[in-house]
């Protein structure tokens, strides 16, 4: 039986940056639990090897069959292991839009603000093009420029341009709206995840336990406090005790599976599961958010270097040779390589849809295999007004939670997707992406709704950003109040993107640094007070 005086749970983007700062002064013994393995390996560290990436590190958890998507069950994935989803992903740097931090201010999360939260994004960052307003050069967070990026994806950018949509370099400075090349979190062409950020360096220190490997079966509360965790790990139950709290870092999904497993949740759904119910709280597990994503495909008649052809993969194996070599090439690629926000609906406070550009086609999330050679544009709606939930299946830990995103409930999010799918094929059709001679896998009448929106909902899923699900604010019925402590009992904090109570408008790893960044801060200052 360990005691430390921090448990976090879960090495994700969130819980790698909450453990990172409170054990790396060496004042505090902090244990950071991880269910799955280190992620140290050529298939997580080569950015061009992301379709390969071993099943160990991913949860692979689906939906249930969606309503909106023709009763069609979803892809899910998630990180697991160190860096969790950061080691995934497709490395892409977006904070989202400062409107959403306003808005969350605005919603009674007091202290997240958008002016609030700027300076976290600029400490956790180590931007390679310096130190600026809107920038920071030393932190944790390695972001880059692309190293090679695909002529496609440069064609991408100056085909919106063609049509009068403004180009941007920078999209996590003074403005969001406009096309570009992403910026990655990678670091000399490799992938720059949150461990390798914040874990990694500080290791070996001793008063830092990292243990991999070790599945979290609950929380143990007594007298109104949150005192340690029960994990499982080797085939062994053991109890590890918590002197000051415990940060829960498991992400939208599991972060409430571990809640409920622990008595905290909807009481109702709780005693159908025989768990005795600690603290009643019908928003745990509620409130899901995921960006809803349509994948637009075109076979190209010129070659592009990612595509699955004999031709194509003899390129990929000698780029595999250069990046071994000179960390370069094609095998630094982050898939989604360039795209855009843009506003589509007249009432929008902001962009309301984003593009990612794929320099080769995709078909269920990469999973099935595509020959042909071409290029694929992701539009998803940035402020999706439907809302699902987070249940258990079952009292096992091991065992998947229940997940409904509940897509395409709310007709404004189709209005939205509608009109930027109809977007992405007028940048396809605009020179120079034309002068690759473009043939669309999916050819429908796009003025007629009806049949859009029956493609739509054949095709759509995720785009892997699902938040809200331990939702913040300042009302009785927030999960955590805005410095992230639960509301009910004391000793716990929740750091990753469940705590956002609206999804923010872009990718979601940048996000849940600044919030785990926030958490230790807010940690720290209670130990002052």
């Amino acid at each position: 039986m360990e005691t430390f005086d921090y448990i976090v749970i879960g090495g994700g983007s969130g819980g790698s940056a909450v453990a990172g700062r409170l054990a790396v002064d060496g004042t505090r013994r902090v244990c950071l639990l991880e269910a799955g393995g280190r992620n140290d390996n050529i298939f997580v560290k080569t950015p061009g090897f992301m379709p390969f990436i071993p099943q160990a590190s991913n949860y692979r958890y689906e939906t249930v069959p969606q309503k909106g998507l023709n009763g069609r069950i979803g892809y899910q994935p998630r990180g697991k292991g160190l860096g969790g989803s950061s080691a995934i992903n497709a490395m892409v740097y977006i904070r989202g839009n400062r409107w959403d931090y306003d808005n969350w201010a605005g919603m009674g999360c007091t202290g997240w603000a958008y002016d609030d939260v700027l300076p976290y994004f600029r400490r956790s960052e180590s931007n390679e093009r310096g130190e600026d307003a809107y920038h920071g050069a030393g932190g944790p967070l390695f972001v880059s420029d692309q190293v090679s990026p695909n002529p496609t994806s440069e064609a991408f950018v100056e085909s919106a341009a063609a049509l009068q949509l403004r180009t941007n370099d920078d999209f996590n400075g003074e403005r969001q709206e406009g096309f570009g090349l992403y910026q990655t979190t990678q670091r000399k062409g490799e992938r720059w995840s949150a461990a390798r950020g914040y874990v990694e360096p500080i290791r070996h220190q001793g008063n830092f336990a990292v243990r991999t490997n070790t599945l979290v079966d609950k929380l143990e509360i007594e007298g109104g406090r949150v005192t340690g965790v029960r994990v499982r790990r080797g085939g062994r139950s053991e109890m590890l005790y918590a002197r000051r709290g415990v940060i829960l870092s498991a992400g939208a999904f599991n972060s409430p599976q571990i809640l409920m497993l622990s008595g905290i949740g909807p009481a109702e759904h709780l005693k159908q599961h025989g768990i005795e119910v600690v603290l009643d709280r019908s928003a745990v597990g509620a409130n899901l958010q995921d960006h809803i994503d349509y994948v637009s495909g075109w076979e190209t008649q010129s070659d592009v270097p990612l595509g699955g052809s004999l031709k194509g993969t003899l390129k990929m194996l000698g780029a595999m040779v250069e990046h071994r070599r000179k960390r370069t090439g094609a095998m630094t690629t982050c898939y989604a390589e360039a795209g855009g926000f843009w506003t589509v609906m007249p009432d929008s406070p902001a962009p309301d849809v984003q593009w990612h550009f794929v320099p080769a086609v995709l078909e269920d999330h990469g999973r099935e295999k595509v020959k042909e050679h071409g290029f694929s544009l992701h539009a998803c709606v940035l402020r999706p007004e439907s809302r699902g939930t987070v249940r258990l299946g079952s009292k096992d830990s091991a065992a998947a939670p229940v997940i409904d995103p509940n897509f395409l409930d709310d007709e404004r999010d189709m209005a939205v997707l509608r009109a930027g799918v109809r977007l992405s094929h007028r940048i396809a059709e605009a020179p120079p992406l034309t002068d690759y001679g473009p043939r669309d896998r999916h050819p429908i009448d796009l003025e007629d709704d009806a049949a859009l929106d029956a493609l739509i909902r054949d095709r759509a899923d995720t785009v892997y950003h699902p938040v809200g699900t331990c939702r913040m604010g300042s009302d009785a019925d927030a999960v955590v109040d805005p410095t992230l402590k639960l509301n009910g009992l004391d000793g716990l904090w929740i750091a990753d993107a469940s705590i956002m109570p609206k999804i923010v408008s872009g990718n979601t790893n940048a996000p849940s640094i600044v919030i785990g960044e926030r958490c230790a801060d807010f940690i720290k200052a209670a130990e002052a007070a």
